[in-house]
């Protein structure tokens, strides 16, 4: 890892420089004082996990396979390269799963040009990889000119100079750790009647009883498939994301205001079970590794059996 990171943050504008100059005479003389704009037309990062043998794989990586194929949604896929589906989105978002081979099964997510594969080499290494063919998808801070030739500090889509290779490592890795991070939950060697009992059970907390939750009813996994949306693993979600889901919209403000509280005490039974986690100096909720184990495993058995009783948040 340490020699990735070395190699991203070298400065390959100059290197790159000094090797044009070996082999093109013409920036001795005539083209001197030019310089090329070197950029990056592919970028790939992969993550790698190493596992003890092909035993320890090979059964694991059908469970993720079958879990990213039947789970994530086109919400989630944006999630996870940091983008958020909005209506002026105009790209494609597609999963493309090939299982049939052996070996060489893969899953593909592809958003717009840039992709997120999984895949195993060797039967012992899982490796997540995000493919990057259009930065100007990601943001990144950097220094902007004005017509006027003053400069300033901002937000603005990624270039693909390659002066830019350690903001394509940084954003690559963000995005398969989120990834990896939503398939956590698979191969969970926790019981799995303990995960059900946490979440149906009341618990008593300061002398109060807080209700259980019934993976049964519509109205509750649409919570849960809620607060898992995509949109939300980058940075978080509020209450008032969560109340557009499970209330229709009110324009009268008693109403909002009892949905409001509503959605909050919804959200305090998910804190008070460890699922949810208060992003500080914020009010916004994150979902736990814990929390999207067993909220995801309620959402999977259902969309795989019962999938009209699931009804995911409009993609």
């Amino acid at each position: 890892m340490n020699g990735y990171d070395q190699f991203a943050k070298l400065k390959w504008p100059t290197i790159l420089k000094r090797y044009a100059l070996r082999v093109n005479p013409l920036l001795h003389d005539i083209l001197k004082g030019l310089d090329y704009y070197w950029v990056t037309d592919q970028a790939e990062y992969a993550t790698d996990l190493l596992f003890s043998g092909k035993e320890a794989l090979a059964g694991l990586f059908a469970k993720l396979l079958e879990f990213a194929w039947l789970t994530f949604s086109p919400k989630d896929l944006l999630g996870f390269l940091g983008r958020k589906l909005h209506g002026r989105f105009d790209g494609e978002v597609l999963t493309d799963c090939k299982t049939e081979r052996a070996p060489g099964a893969r899953i593909k997510h592809r958003v717009k040009n840039n992709w997120l594969k999984m895949y195993d080499k060797f039967g012992l290494i899982l490796r997540v990889e995000t493919v990057i063919n259009q930065p100007r998808e990601f943001k990144i801070y950097r220094a902007c000119t004005r017509k006027d030739g003053t400069r300033y500090w901002a937000w603005r889509p990624m270039p693909k100079g390659v002066g830019n290779l350690h903001s394509y490592q940084r954003h690559a890795l963000a995005c398969n750790q989120r990834y990896l991070q939503a398939l956590a939950l698979v191969d969970d060697p926790t019981p799995a009647h303990q995960q059900l009992a946490k979440l149906t059970e009341p618990q008593r907390v300061d002398q109060r009883s807080y209700a259980g939750f019934n993976p049964a009813r519509q109205q509750e996994l649409r919570l849960f498939a809620a607060v898992l949306d995509g949109d939300h693993i980058a940075q978080g979600f509020r209450n008032r994301d969560i109340r557009t889901v499970l209330y229709n919209s009110s324009t009268d403000s008693k109403e909002s205001r009892r949905q409001s509280a509503a959605v909050g005490r919804l959200l305090k039974r998910l804190h008070l079970r460890h699922f949810l986690a208060k992003v500080p100096r914020t009010r916004r909720w994150k979902v736990t590794d814990q929390g999207r184990r067993v909220l995801g495993d309620a959402l999977a058995v259902y969309r795989r059996y019962w999938p009209e009783r699931c009804s995911r948040p409009a993609a």
